[in-house]
């Protein structure tokens, strides 16, 4: 009990986290960052992943070694029941509304959740899908946990759930740590979108080609594509920036998170022309 009651504290502690990224991240562009703030909330999805690990994994491994080590009997099994009953409840509606929006980001497409959480862009969304499934998880372990021990007389049983709800805690912790980190490194837009942006590309008819598509997330509803794209002959310098113009609101209208967009035309540099940029 006290480990889901660390586990708890930790999990109140972690909203509040994410929801100071997700400020920091609607601050406008400045000097300082042209480009927008949209990447704080990557950063503090990673302090919650370091919270997870050290407050709630370690300590709930440790807090089970001991208890294990030096057992004590449960001197009211039936109020820790309740509460654990009381407690996925609310868990089991937090979850409720991160599994909607999950269904809501997919519509209807087969994505699996876990492929949703590996693919996913909001660290936010995967914060509340990982955490709440571990809570309800943790939860089973901790009633198991008291059962046994208050009443099949396994009095090792309530430390042992307490250590695998804390290895359940550190895997919880890697997942997210791992995903944030490949956000913060720099992480493109998802296969499906891009396969969208390459349609929308080929049906602009200034385009014969286009050499390289390069997209880069800078937070969960800011995209920057950069692209090298080989233009008709023909075209002159007012036909390009018309031309980059209409690449521009074409990918916008493809898909609304895309916040910037750079065109190169390729081989303009060579031929001694020059060389024409959005943003």
């Amino acid at each position: 009990m006290l480990t889901e009651a660390v586990h708890s504290l930790v999990d109140t502690s972690d909203q509040f986290l994410l929801l100071i990224g997700q400020h920091r991240a609607r601050k406008p562009a400045d000097e300082t960052h042209p480009l927008g703030y949209g990447m704080e909330s990557y950063f503090w999805s990673f302090v919650v992943a370091l919270m997870v690990f050290l407050l709630g994994g370690v300590l709930s491994i440790w807090q089970g070694v001991m208890h294990i080590l030096t057992p004590e009997l449960i001197a009211s099994p039936w109020i820790s029941l309740t509460v654990l009953a009381v407690s996925a409840v609310f868990e089991g509606a937090s979850f409720r509304v991160g599994y909607k929006e999950y269904k809501r980001v997919v519509r209807g497409r087969p994505i699996s959740l876990w492929g949703f959480i590996q693919g996913s862009k909001d660290p936010s969304v995967i914060s509340v899908l990982l955490e709440d499934s571990a809570a309800l998880i943790g939860i089973g372990l901790a009633a198991a946990g008291v059962t046994a021990s208050a009443f099949l007389n396994i009095v090792w049983a309530d430390g042992a759930a307490s250590v695998a709800i804390g290895l359940l805690l550190c895997g919880v912790a890697f997942v997210l740590a791992n995903e944030t980190r490949s956000l913060i490194a720099g992480e493109a837009v998802a296969p499906i979108v891009m396969d969208r942006l390459k349609e929308t590309l080929a049906g602009v008819g200034c385009i014969n080609d286009f050499e390289e598509i390069a997209t880069l997330h800078l937070g969960p509803n800011s995209i920057l594509v950069a692209l090298t794209v080989i233009f008709r002959t023909d075209a002159s310098t007012k036909t390009l920036n018309e031309a980059i113009a209409d690449i521009t609101r074409a990918l916008q209208a493809t898909d609304d998170r895309i916040a910037f967009v750079y065109v190169r035309p390729s081989g303009l540099n060579s031929a001694g022309s020059v060389p024409v940029s959005v943003a």
